[in-house]
Protein backbone atom coordinates (compact mmCIF):
# COMPACT_ATOMS: atom_id res chain seq x y z
CA UNK A 1 0.00 0.00 0.00
CA UNK A 2 1.30 3.38 -0.92
CA UNK A 3 -0.10 6.82 0.82
CA UNK A 4 0.81 10.38 -0.07
CA UNK A 5 1.18 12.25 2.71
CA UNK A 6 0.22 16.21 2.10
CA UNK A 7 1.69 18.33 4.89
CA UNK A 8 0.94 22.35 4.89
CA UNK A 9 5.05 22.88 5.72
CA UNK A 10 7.87 23.54 3.42
CA UNK A 11 10.55 20.40 4.64
CA UNK A 12 13.75 21.13 5.41
CA UNK A 13 12.97 24.29 7.38
CA UNK A 14 12.71 22.47 11.13
CA UNK A 15 14.97 19.51 10.31
CA UNK A 16 14.19 17.80 13.72
CA UNK A 17 10.21 17.82 13.18
CA UNK A 18 10.99 16.37 9.71
CA UNK A 19 12.64 13.66 11.72
CA UNK A 20 9.98 13.41 14.21
CA UNK A 21 7.54 12.94 10.80
CA UNK A 22 9.47 9.60 9.74
CA UNK A 23 10.21 8.10 13.59
CA UNK A 24 6.12 8.63 14.01
CA UNK A 25 5.13 7.66 10.44
CA UNK A 26 7.46 4.56 11.32
CA UNK A 27 5.88 3.79 14.05
CA UNK A 28 2.31 3.38 13.39
CA UNK A 29 1.56 2.29 9.86
CA UNK A 30 2.01 -1.44 8.78
CA UNK A 31 4.61 -3.36 7.25
CA UNK A 32 4.48 -2.73 3.92
CA UNK A 33 2.94 0.30 3.98
CA UNK A 34 4.92 3.60 2.42
CA UNK A 35 4.12 6.93 3.51
CA UNK A 36 5.21 9.01 1.03
CA UNK A 37 5.87 13.03 2.37
CA UNK A 38 4.71 15.47 0.23
CA UNK A 39 5.19 19.35 1.27
CA UNK A 40 4.52 22.67 0.15
CA UNK A 41 6.64 23.97 -2.98
CA UNK A 42 9.52 25.72 -1.36
CA UNK A 43 9.55 28.71 -2.25
CA UNK A 44 6.09 29.38 -0.53
CA UNK A 45 7.77 30.65 2.42
CA UNK A 46 10.90 31.60 3.87
CA UNK A 47 10.77 31.15 7.59
CA UNK A 48 10.67 28.06 9.54
CA UNK A 49 6.74 27.73 9.43
CA UNK A 50 3.79 29.30 7.84
CA UNK A 51 2.22 30.78 10.89
CA UNK A 52 1.95 33.76 9.19
CA UNK A 53 0.43 32.47 5.64
CA UNK A 54 -2.60 30.02 7.41
CA UNK A 55 -4.22 32.62 9.20
CA UNK A 56 -5.57 34.31 5.95
CA UNK A 57 -8.54 32.83 3.94
CA UNK A 58 -7.25 34.70 0.60
CA UNK A 59 -4.28 32.91 1.19
CA UNK A 60 -5.98 29.65 2.34
CA UNK A 61 -7.67 29.69 -1.08
CA UNK A 62 -4.51 29.17 -2.99
CA UNK A 63 -3.60 26.90 -0.92
CA UNK A 64 -6.39 24.62 -1.02
CA UNK A 65 -6.29 24.14 -4.91
CA UNK A 66 -2.56 23.21 -4.68
CA UNK A 67 -3.26 20.42 -1.97
CA UNK A 68 -6.39 19.06 -4.26
CA UNK A 69 -4.65 19.00 -7.27
CA UNK A 70 -1.63 16.99 -5.71
CA UNK A 71 -4.50 14.30 -4.56
CA UNK A 72 -5.07 14.06 -8.58
CA UNK A 73 -1.01 13.67 -9.01
CA UNK A 74 -1.56 10.99 -6.57
CA UNK A 75 -4.03 9.14 -7.83
CA UNK A 76 -2.35 9.43 -11.63
CA UNK A 77 0.95 8.01 -9.99
CA UNK A 78 -0.91 4.82 -8.49
CA UNK A 79 -0.83 6.08 -5.03
CA UNK A 80 -3.63 3.82 -3.20
CA UNK A 81 -4.63 7.21 -0.76
CA UNK A 82 -4.31 10.63 -0.47
CA UNK A 83 -4.26 12.06 3.33
CA UNK A 84 -3.95 15.95 4.35
CA UNK A 85 -2.35 16.32 7.48
CA UNK A 86 -3.36 19.64 8.18
CA UNK A 87 -6.42 20.26 11.46
CA UNK A 88 -7.91 22.46 9.03
CA UNK A 89 -8.19 20.05 6.14
CA UNK A 90 -7.41 22.10 3.52
CA UNK A 91 -8.20 21.18 -0.03
CA UNK A 92 -10.23 18.24 0.82
CA UNK A 93 -13.33 18.77 -0.96
CA UNK A 94 -12.07 19.64 -3.69
CA UNK A 95 -9.38 16.95 -3.21
CA UNK A 96 -12.44 14.29 -2.79
CA UNK A 97 -14.01 14.93 -6.28
CA UNK A 98 -11.07 15.38 -8.43
CA UNK A 99 -9.42 11.88 -7.01
CA UNK A 100 -11.24 9.02 -6.88
CA UNK A 101 -8.99 7.27 -4.11
CA UNK A 102 -9.34 7.62 -0.75
CA UNK A 103 -8.78 11.12 0.46
CA UNK A 104 -8.57 11.82 4.19
CA UNK A 105 -7.98 14.52 6.49
CA UNK A 106 -6.60 15.22 9.76
CA UNK A 107 -9.53 17.28 11.40
CA UNK A 108 -12.26 15.14 9.61
CA UNK A 109 -10.65 11.82 10.50
CA UNK A 110 -10.30 13.06 14.56
CA UNK A 111 -13.95 14.61 14.62
CA UNK A 112 -15.65 11.66 13.13
CA UNK A 113 -13.94 9.69 16.01
CA UNK A 114 -15.06 11.38 18.53
CA UNK A 115 -18.60 11.58 17.01
CA UNK A 116 -18.43 7.47 15.99
CA UNK A 117 -18.27 6.93 20.14
CA UNK A 118 -20.22 9.86 21.02
CA UNK A 119 -16.86 11.51 22.89
CA UNK A 120 -16.71 15.17 23.97
CA UNK A 121 -13.59 17.02 23.12
CA UNK A 122 -11.34 20.10 22.58
CA UNK A 123 -8.97 21.38 20.45
CA UNK A 124 -5.84 22.66 21.51
CA UNK A 125 -4.49 24.79 19.00
CA UNK A 126 -1.52 27.40 18.58
CA UNK A 127 -2.85 29.55 15.32
CA UNK A 128 -5.59 31.98 16.36
CA UNK A 129 -6.78 32.55 12.88
CA UNK A 130 -7.66 28.76 12.52
CA UNK A 131 -10.00 28.48 14.63
CA UNK A 132 -12.51 30.13 13.00
CA UNK A 133 -12.21 27.48 9.95
CA UNK A 134 -11.63 24.31 12.23
CA UNK A 135 -14.94 25.05 13.96
CA UNK A 136 -17.10 25.69 10.83
CA UNK A 137 -15.55 22.39 9.37
CA UNK A 138 -16.69 20.58 13.05
CA UNK A 139 -20.10 22.26 12.14
CA UNK A 140 -20.02 21.00 8.37
CA UNK A 141 -19.23 17.63 9.80
CA UNK A 142 -22.10 17.40 11.96
CA UNK A 143 -19.68 16.76 14.87
CA UNK A 144 -20.53 19.86 17.21
CA UNK A 145 -22.81 18.60 19.47
CA UNK A 146 -19.64 17.28 21.03
CA UNK A 147 -17.52 19.92 20.49
CA UNK A 148 -16.42 21.36 24.17
CA UNK A 149 -14.36 24.12 23.68
CA UNK A 150 -10.99 25.38 21.09
CA UNK A 151 -8.70 26.76 23.70
CA UNK A 152 -5.37 28.46 22.42
CA UNK A 153 -1.73 27.65 23.83
CA UNK A 154 -0.38 31.46 24.93
CA UNK A 155 2.70 32.41 23.34
CA UNK A 156 2.49 29.37 21.39
CA UNK A 157 5.51 30.07 18.72
CA UNK A 158 8.36 30.74 21.21
CA UNK A 159 7.13 27.58 22.95
CA UNK A 160 6.72 25.69 20.09
CA UNK A 161 10.28 26.79 18.74
CA UNK A 162 12.08 25.34 22.10
CA UNK A 163 10.14 22.16 22.29
CA UNK A 164 11.36 21.84 18.78
CA UNK A 165 14.86 22.27 19.82
CA UNK A 166 14.98 20.13 23.30
CA UNK A 167 13.45 22.30 25.28
CA UNK A 168 9.64 21.53 25.71
CA UNK A 169 9.19 22.72 29.56
CA UNK A 170 7.30 25.87 28.50
CA UNK A 171 5.15 24.54 25.59
CA UNK A 172 4.07 21.33 27.78
CA UNK A 173 3.21 23.85 30.82
CA UNK A 174 0.64 25.81 28.63
CA UNK A 175 -0.80 22.96 26.74
CA UNK A 176 -1.47 21.56 30.45
CA UNK A 177 -3.42 24.97 30.95
CA UNK A 178 -4.84 25.03 27.81
CA UNK A 179 -6.24 21.53 28.63
CA UNK A 180 -7.65 22.26 32.02
CA UNK A 181 -9.67 24.49 30.65
CA UNK A 182 -10.33 22.23 28.22
CA UNK A 183 -11.32 19.95 31.10
CA UNK A 184 -13.56 22.50 32.55
CA UNK A 185 -15.39 22.89 29.51
CA UNK A 186 -16.58 19.56 29.79
CA UNK A 187 -14.27 17.89 27.17
CA UNK A 188 -13.38 13.37 27.63
CA UNK A 189 -10.86 13.72 25.04
CA UNK A 190 -8.13 16.53 23.77
CA UNK A 191 -7.21 16.71 19.72
CA UNK A 192 -4.10 18.66 18.79
CA UNK A 193 -5.72 21.37 16.23
CA UNK A 194 -2.43 21.64 13.60
CA UNK A 195 0.66 18.69 12.90
CA UNK A 196 3.53 20.47 14.85
CA UNK A 197 1.90 20.63 18.39
CA UNK A 198 0.61 16.43 17.77
CA UNK A 199 4.00 15.96 16.57
CA UNK A 200 5.83 18.09 19.62
CA UNK A 201 3.40 15.88 22.25
CA UNK A 202 4.03 12.54 20.46
CA UNK A 203 7.95 13.20 20.38
CA UNK A 204 7.98 13.61 24.04
CA UNK A 205 5.84 11.04 24.86
CA UNK A 206 2.69 12.52 26.74
CA UNK A 207 -0.40 10.88 25.81
CA UNK A 208 -2.21 11.97 28.42
CA UNK A 209 -2.50 15.79 30.02
CA UNK A 210 -4.96 17.62 32.65
CA UNK A 211 -6.33 13.97 33.34
CA UNK A 212 -7.76 13.67 29.90
CA UNK A 213 -6.63 11.17 26.91
CA UNK A 214 -4.45 12.82 24.14
CA UNK A 215 -5.66 12.17 20.78
CA UNK A 216 -2.65 10.85 18.17
CA UNK A 217 -4.50 12.89 15.07
CA UNK A 218 -1.82 11.63 12.23
CA UNK A 219 -1.56 8.14 13.47
CA UNK A 220 -5.68 7.80 13.68
CA UNK A 221 -5.20 9.85 10.21
CA UNK A 222 -2.78 6.93 8.52
CA UNK A 223 -4.26 3.99 10.50
CA UNK A 224 -7.65 5.41 8.89
CA UNK A 225 -6.10 5.93 5.44
CA UNK A 226 -4.93 1.95 5.57
CA UNK A 227 -8.25 0.76 6.54
CA UNK A 228 -10.25 2.73 4.34
CA UNK A 229 -7.90 1.51 1.11
CA UNK A 230 -8.69 -2.48 2.43
CA UNK A 231 -12.41 -1.61 3.12
CA UNK A 232 -12.61 -0.66 -0.39
CA UNK A 233 -10.32 -3.47 -1.81
CA UNK A 234 -12.96 -5.91 -0.02
CA UNK A 235 -15.99 -3.93 -1.56
CA UNK A 236 -17.34 -3.37 1.81
CA UNK A 237 -16.90 0.84 1.24
CA UNK A 238 -17.18 2.59 -1.98
CA UNK A 239 -16.62 5.85 -3.69
CA UNK A 240 -20.24 6.92 -5.29
CA UNK A 241 -20.29 7.93 -9.11
CA UNK A 242 -22.96 9.97 -9.31
CA UNK A 243 -23.90 13.58 -8.53
CA UNK A 244 -22.74 17.13 -8.70
CA UNK A 245 -19.08 16.34 -6.52
CA UNK A 246 -19.00 13.03 -7.48
CA UNK A 247 -19.56 12.19 -11.42
CA UNK A 248 -17.03 12.27 -13.46
CA UNK A 249 -16.97 13.20 -17.01
CA UNK A 250 -15.12 11.12 -20.21
CA UNK A 251 -11.29 10.48 -19.75
CA UNK A 252 -10.97 12.48 -22.50
CA UNK A 253 -12.65 15.41 -21.48
CA UNK A 254 -11.05 15.25 -18.28
CA UNK A 255 -7.62 14.88 -19.69
CA UNK A 256 -8.29 18.13 -22.03
CA UNK A 257 -9.44 20.07 -19.46
CA UNK A 258 -6.32 18.75 -16.93
CA UNK A 259 -3.39 19.84 -20.37
CA UNK A 260 -5.28 23.63 -20.10
CA UNK A 261 -4.69 23.95 -16.50
CA UNK A 262 -1.55 21.81 -16.22
CA UNK A 263 0.09 22.23 -12.84
CA UNK A 264 4.01 21.23 -12.83
CA UNK A 265 4.50 22.83 -9.41
CA UNK A 266 4.08 20.17 -7.26
CA UNK A 267 6.79 19.67 -5.04
CA UNK A 268 8.08 16.06 -4.88
CA UNK A 269 8.07 14.03 -2.13
CA UNK A 270 10.58 11.62 -0.10
CA UNK A 271 9.66 8.63 1.78
CA UNK A 272 9.13 8.38 5.84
Amino acid sequence: MKIWLQKHIVAGRLSLLDDWYQQHISAVVDPGTEVVIHTLPRRTYSTDTPYDYVQYGVIALRFNQYFAETAAQAEREGYDAWVIAAGQDPGLSAARSMATIPTLGLGRTASNYCAQHDIRFSFIGMVPGLREPIIENVRRYRADHLLASYELIPGSITATTLAVNGDPEQFLDEFAAAAGHASSAGAQVLIPATGLPAEIMWHYRVREVAGLPLLDPLGLLLKSAETEVRLRAAHCTARPSTGYWFARPDAEVLAHIDSVFASNHIERGYSA
